[in-house]
């Protein structure tokens, strides 16, 4: 009988997210039954929303509770099927969690059609949520035009990197903020940004003044907190701010105050509005049309950051939120696997 290892959410983290608050758990994966699928996980996405669903409250989604098995994207191949949507060999995508195997209805599971020579992993990248992120923050709520200023924070990102690279697509001037050096360097020498910003040395408020003299159109963020607020003092007439999360306050223990220079969208007739990609399923094909077409061109790259072995999951993770990662951080949940 095959055997379901899984980590449990076992207590809500006060601030950062630990192996402590997980708990290590093996089952039987029992027999099949009419209408379930059994799906091997062979890829998991790593997430800053993931602790966000950690939390006691309700977000976009309800809170893991505790005893649960961890929620987390993934991709997987379908091992067996009683299912009329889903046969053995179908590759998936979906709310599969922290976990080697999942047996599910189906309902939470999209079958991925892999186009020819493009690797699987690049639908936990440029080809899934994350590009759809990217593509519809900016280009639906952004509103990207030729010329304008556009400024990406944690531009070395999974999100961020892509915006950037749309952002030049576009016609953009580009200047992304990270936290390296090296980072900095990266999108400037190897993803087309006109500048990067190392926000932990020198003045960034300098920095910014030095890199946008004629100020911002567009602000993608993704970090909240104080860049947002500096952000605010340097927006064009017209500016548009899409909201895509704000990861340095994730690990708040308290509710931080608004943002003090909140006044500036009023005076700048700007715009700020949150989404979640799931708002956009329903136009998936229109992004990716759009980021399939620029990859194959050569005109679009990402990075991802491999990890292996699902028991390295909690400490991966933690690498979300130390800086210590560029692009897209993926788990691969089983050793044995290779693609052809």
């Amino acid at each position: 009988m095959k055997i379901n290892k899984q980590w449990l959410l076992k207590s809500r983290p006060i601030d950062t997210l630990s192996v402590e608050n997980f708990q290590w758990h093996e089952q039987a994966i029992p027999e099949l039954k009419d209408g379930e699928v059994l799906v091997r996980h062979l890829y998991l996405s790593l997430d800053p929303t993931n602790r966000i669903w950690t939390n006691s409250w309700d977000s976009y989604l309800p809170p893991v509770k505790i005893g649960e098995v961890m929620r987390g994207i993934g991709i997987g191949v379908v091992e067996a099927s009683r299912h009329s949507k889903f046969k053995p060999g179908d590759f998936v995508q979906g709310l599969l969690n922290w976990q080697t195997h999942m047996l599910t209805h189906g309902d939470q599971l999209a079958r991925l059609n892999v186009a020819e020579g493009v690797p699987l992993t690049t639908y936990h990248g440029l080809l899934g949520m994350i590009g759809m992120t990217a593509y519809f923050g900016l280009m639906d709520i952004g509103q990207p035009k030729p010329g304008e200023t556009l400024v990406v924070s944690a531009a070395a990102g999974a999100v961020g990197s892509l915006v950037g690279q749309i952002g030049k697509l576009e016609g953009c001037r580009v200047v992304g903020i990270a936290g390296s050096d090296d980072k900095c360097r990266w999108l400037v020498d190897e993803l087309g940004f006109d500048a990067a910003i190392n926000y932990k040395t020198g003045d960034l408020e300098q920095q910014l003044e030095a890199q946008c003299p004629e100020g911002i159109d567009i602000y993608f963020d993704n970090v909240g907190g104080d860049i947002l607020n500096i952000m605010l003092a340097h927006l064009n007439i017209g500016a548009r701010i899409p909201l895509c999360g704000m990861i340095s306050t994730y690990n708040d223990k308290e509710l931080r105050p608004g943002p003090s220079n909140i006044g500036a969208l009023l005076m700048k007739r700007a715009l700020i509005k949150g989404f979640i990609v799931s708002d956009y399923f329903d136009r998936a094909k229109e992004a990716g049309e759009y980021l399939l077409n620029a990859y194959k061109n050569d005109q679009l790259k990402f990075r991802l950051e491999m990890h292996d072995g699902l028991e390295n999951a909690p400490h991966v993770f933690g690498k979300l939120f130390d800086g210590s990662n560029t692009g897209k951080l993926v788990l691969k949940v089983d050793p044995d696997w290779r693609e052809a």
